[in-house]
C-alpha cells in the first residue's frame, strides 16, 4: 500500500509508474508493439556487454586486433561477451527496422515528435555500429574506415576538410581509432537518453 502511494505521489516515481504500470493501452494492442521493449532489452545487452569489454580493449592500432583476440581466448566468458556484442548488434537492427516497418504500417509517423526522434536514434544507431566495426582493427575494419569516410569527401568544398578531421589527420591512423572508440562508447548514452524523451513524447499522447 505505501509503495502504491508512493509510486503515484512521488515526482520521479510517476513518471515511472504513468509510463509502465498505469499507462492507458488501446484495445487493439498486438505482439507487433514488442518491437520497442525488445530494442530496450537490446540496447541494454549491448551497453552491458560493451562495458565488459573495454575492460581489456586497447584503442591502439598496434594492440587492438591482439586485444580482440586476447578478450576471446584467454578471458572467461571474453568469446561469449564478445559473440553477444558482435550479433547482438545484428540482431538490434532486425529488430529496428521491424520496428520502423510497424511503425510506417500503422501510420505512427503522424506522431512527429516521437518519429523525429526515433530517426535520429536510428542515424545515431548506425554511427555507433560503424565505429564498432572498425575497433577490431582488423583488414576489413582498416579498408570499411577508409572507405566509408572517404564517402564524404565527395561533399564540395568541405569534403576533405571533414575527412581529414574525422582522420585526425592525413591518413586513417592511431587518432582515427582513439576517435572512433571514443564516440563508440558515448553514443550508447546519449541513445539511451534519446530512447527515454522518445518514450516520453510517445506516452504523452
Amino acid at each position: 500500500m505505501f509503495f502504491k502511494s508512493i509510486r503515484k505521489t512521488h515526482p520521479i516515481f510517476k513518471i515511472i509508474n504513468n509510463s509502465l504500470i498505469d499507462l492507458p493501452s488501446p484495445s487493439n494492442i498486438s505482439s507487433w508493439w514488442n518491437m520497442g521493449s525488445l530494442l530496450a532489452l537490446c540496447l541494454m545487452i549491448q551497453i552491458i556487454t560493451g562495458l565488459f569489454l573495454t575492460m581489456y580493449y586497447t584503442a591502439n592500432i598496434e594492440m587492438a586486433f591482439y586485444s580482440v583476440n586476447y578478450i576471446c581466448r584467454n578471458v572467461n566468458y571474453g568469446w561469449m561477451i564478445r559473440t553477444l556484442h558482435a550479433n547482438g548488434a545484428s540482431f538490434f537492427f532486425i529488430c529496428i527496422y521491424l520496428h520502423i516497418g510497424r511503425g510506417i504500417y500503422y501510420e505512427s509517423f503522424n506522431l512527429k515528435y516521437v518519429w523525429l526522434i526515433g530517426i535520429m536514434i536510428l542515424f545515431m544507431l548506425m554511427a555507433t555500429a560503424f565505429m564498432g566495426y572498425v575497433l577490431p582493427w582488423g583488414q576489413m575494419s582498416f579498408w570499411g574506415a577508409t572507405v566509408i569516410t572517404n564517402l564524404l569527401s565527395a561533399i564540395p568544398y568541405l569534403g576533405t576538410m571533414l575527412v581529414n578531421w574525422i582522420w585526425g589527420g592525413f591518413a586513417v591512423d592511431n587518432a582515427t581509432l582513439t576517435r572512433f572508440y571514443t564516440f563508440h562508447f558515448l553514443l550508447p548514452f546519449i541513445i539511451l537518453m534519446l530512447t527515454m524523451i522518445h518514450l516520453l513524447f510517445l506516452h504523452q499522447t
